[in-house]
């Protein structure tokens, strides 16, 4: 079967982008079931699929946050990867989704898993808000959050992959990714008018869809009042390449396939040796 990929609430499993997509396991209300009752699914999980990457938003309650890593301890299981990268709700389930197309293709757990971290760095995401006064995940200037109180005020944000801030007017412009994307929008207040036409002509989106907002948004972006919006890749065939392209090894310490440095789900690095000193 192939590697599970869960989310923590059902609005964070966005539908499928093809016939091929996985359904997401949703690890709902952790923090509130009883622990043996968790412990039980999550095994049922393992013993089905092998192996399962957990992903979660940064804005998640730390109860839930905590009862993930309860589990993975218990269990004293290395087949668990619980990944939380600083990405915002509505673009973080488009990562959720893409490790959903991908699970379909010949990728060991491992490799992934891993895709993950490098699949983060291809999605461009952010929200209009109408206040910036309790945004603390983006840089905001003193002007920013005093223009914040001023009624009508709207300020376009990036939040990843490099932080953004402007204030909605008839020149503003948020630098977008340099590569063809859809775009996913979360429809709120303000109006999501900017966004749709303005924003998304700017960034060249190839298409355009919307969804509903992740319950998370709110805590994340600091205020209720947004339209939250996330440029991504799509197709599943650019997706498969990028990970293969990546060079692959092997941790060192569970001997499971891995890209990058570090292994998601036992979590070692490579052995540092004293003769790398001296290449220095």
């Amino acid at each position: 079967m192939p590697t599970a990929i869960a989310v923590t609430s059902a609005d964070m499993a966005l539908p499928p982008q093809d016939e091929r997509t996985l359904p997401a396991v949703v690890l709902a209300d952790l923090d509130r079931q009883p622990l043996d009752e968790a412990l039980g699914a999550v095994q049922a999980l393992l013993d089905q699929h092998g192996h399962l990457v957990v992903v979660s938003s940064q804005a998640v309650p730390h109860a839930v946050t905590r009862r993930l890593y309860t589990i993975r301890s218990l269990l004293e299981s290395d087949r668990i990867a619980l990944f939380h990268p600083p990405l915002p709700p509505l673009g973080l389930a488009v990562l959720a989704r893409q490790l959903r197309q991908l699970a379909t293709c010949d990728l060991s757990p491992g490799v992934l898993a891993s895709a993950g971290r490098l699949l983060t760095h291809y999605i461009h995401c952010g929200a209009l808000l109408g206040s910036v006064a309790r945004l603390d995940r983006v840089p905001v200037g003193l002007t920013s959050h005093a223009r914040s109180w001023v009624p009508g005020s709207q300020f376009g944000v990036v939040a990843h992959p490099e932080p953004q801030l402007v204030r909605i007017g008839p020149e503003a412009a948020l630098t977008g990714p340099e590569f063809g994307t859809w775009m996913l929008v979360a429809p709120g207040q303000p109006p999501s008018d900017w966004v749709t036409a303005t924003l998304a002509e700017q960034w060249g989106a190839q298409g355009l869809r919307e969804v509903p907002s992740p319950a998370e948004s709110a805590t994340w972006w600091g205020t209720g009042k947004l339209v939250e919006f996330a440029a991504y890749l799509p197709d599943l065939s650019v997706l498969y390449q990028l990970v293969t392209s990546v060079r692959q090894g092997v941790c060192h310490w569970c001997g499971i396939d891995v890209i990058g440095d570090r292994c998601v789900f036992c979590s070692a690095v490579p052995p540092f040796h004293e003769n790398q000193i001296t290449a220095r």
